[in-house]
């Protein structure tokens, strides 16, 4: 089932688009209708699909519905809508596990919920698309972490290796919703659709234990917080970053500071040429007037040409090249970043696990495959190399132990086996071209 948008859709979009770019202080107010449009109901429901994840409070998964009748579902889903009756069920939080440490807040809404989340930003997002900053990268169409990546390391090489490496305390539950919603009707006054969004911020949090206590949080008298997990959430957070963003911009700050803006969502850097003290200053007292505050702690100033900082799993600083020991501004995979894949091969290999090594075999080919993918840029052979060394080692514990071979297996499964006959991708032989560097 392709899951392109179907043209009739696309030609929605491109309406939008392109009234918003036209327009700027154009405000939209007859979008309520199209939501509940039919068609886009239908590919709401696909993309949902095709995403799959856990069911919400209400334990309704895909298979359910279409057990039911997919079709019947929807179209009492847009009754609920047309009728004005729709209300959106308890979100269900989970904590994820932080790569640094600590637990991430996770909300999971309900089918039905993550449905009509998707078909608002199917009508929403080009319409905000028009307004965003080139600089935001995060949660965008045809926009990733790799073009943020691969700008960071541009902009060291031409100079601005003073850097600002910022982190927000809790950004998506720290968002203000009555300064939220108001950047919404900046552009959007149909009052059905601010209220959808609305009801999705105050939507109460159900969160149990590991004893199955049941805590609930938010709700109507929630003041802030757009719960990570949701469909619309990653726009919204985009929409209220967007105020910083044009706020710098519009003040000229990066002719004041030499400088230049990189953001994912809540995920920015400010690369200057000199002034990244005075950078971070205004910045912290912008963020201040938006509700939001700097991890002091996380938040810090770099001198990229002497020292290493992080963004988006890389890490930018000075390389030097093992032949002649001169030196160059790298972008590598980070240590965490390769940490973190280290864990994840673990993970997938121990000792209880039944699957087919063929089965086995793809699923780690898979991992790592799609972590290449995204770390196939810059000074990446020492990552690899270490990756490829960490899974020679789990695959050969790993086919010792199932075969009950003697010792350490090192002789009938050899790095060339495993690599070999054995059929694991081995990531020094990705071909992805010569690493780019600029030379002092």
């Amino acid at each position: 089932m392709s899951l392109q948008t179907p043209d009739k859709i696309r030609t929605l979009q491109r309406k939008l688009y392109r009234k918003a770019k036209a327009e700027p202080a154009f405000r939209f107010y007859a979008l309520y209708d199209k939501i509940c449009r039919d068609d886009i109901l239908y590919h709401a429901y696909r993309l949902a699909r095709s995403n799959a994840g856990s069911p919400g409070v209400d334990g309704v998964t895909f298979a359910r519905i279409e057990a039911a009748g997919a079709q019947e579902w929807l179209a009492g889903l847009r009754e609920e809508l047309v009728s004005k009756t729709y209300r959106p069920q308890l979100v269900r939080r989970v904590m994820l596990p932080k790569p640094g440490g600590g637990e991430r807040p996770l909300g999971i809404p309900t089918i039905r919920d993550r449905v009509v989340q998707t078909a608002a930003k199917l009508v929403l997002e080009p319409i905000f698309e028009a307004d965003f900053e080139d600089s935001a990268y995060g949660y965008r169409p045809n926009r990733g972490g790799g073009q943020a990546v691969k700008e960071v390391h541009r902009l060291i090489c031409r100079g601005y290796t003073d850097v600002v490496d910022a982190d927000l305390s809790g950004y998506f539950d720290s968002i203000p919703h009555a300064d939220l919603l108001r950047s919404v009707a900046r552009r959007v006054v149909d009052r059905h659709v601010l209220h959808l969004i609305k009801m999705w911020l105050k939507a109460p949090v159900e969160e149990r234990d590991g004893d199955g206590k049941r805590r609930m949080s938010g709700g109507r008298n929630a003041t802030s917080g757009t719960p990570q997990g949701g469909v619309a959430s990653p726009m919204l957070a985009n929409i209220y970053m967007n105020r910083f963003l044009k706020h710098w911009r519009q003040t000229a700050r990066g002719e004041a500071f030499q400088a230049h803006v990189v953001s994912y969502a809540d995920d920015f850097v400010i690369l200057s040429r000199g002034y990244a003290e005075e950078a971070l200053s205004w910045t912290r007292l912008v963020m201040a007037k938006l509700g939001l505050t700097l991890n002091e702690a996380k938040t810090s100033v770099r001198n990229a040409r002497q020292e290493h900082f992080d963004f988006l799993g890389y890490s930018f600083g000075p390389e030097h090249f093992r032949k002649d020991g001169h030196w160059y501004l790298g972008a590598s995979p980070s240590r965490k970043s390769v940490q973190r894949l280290k864990k994840k091969v673990s993970d997938l290999l121990v000792p209880g696990e039944m699957g087919t090594w063929p089965d086995v075999r793809n699923r780690l080919n898979r991992l790592l495959r799609g972590w290449s993918t995204y770390f196939g840029y810059g000074s990446r052979l020492p990552a690899y190399r270490a990756v490829d060394n960490h899974v020679y080692e789990r695959v050969r514990n790993f086919l010792t132990r199932r075969h009950k071979v003697a010792g350490r297996g090192s002789h009938r499964f050899s790095d060339d086996y495993v690599f070999g006959e054995g059929g694991v991708l081995r990531l020094r032989r990705v071909h992805i071209g010569p690493p780019p560097r600029a030379m002092r």
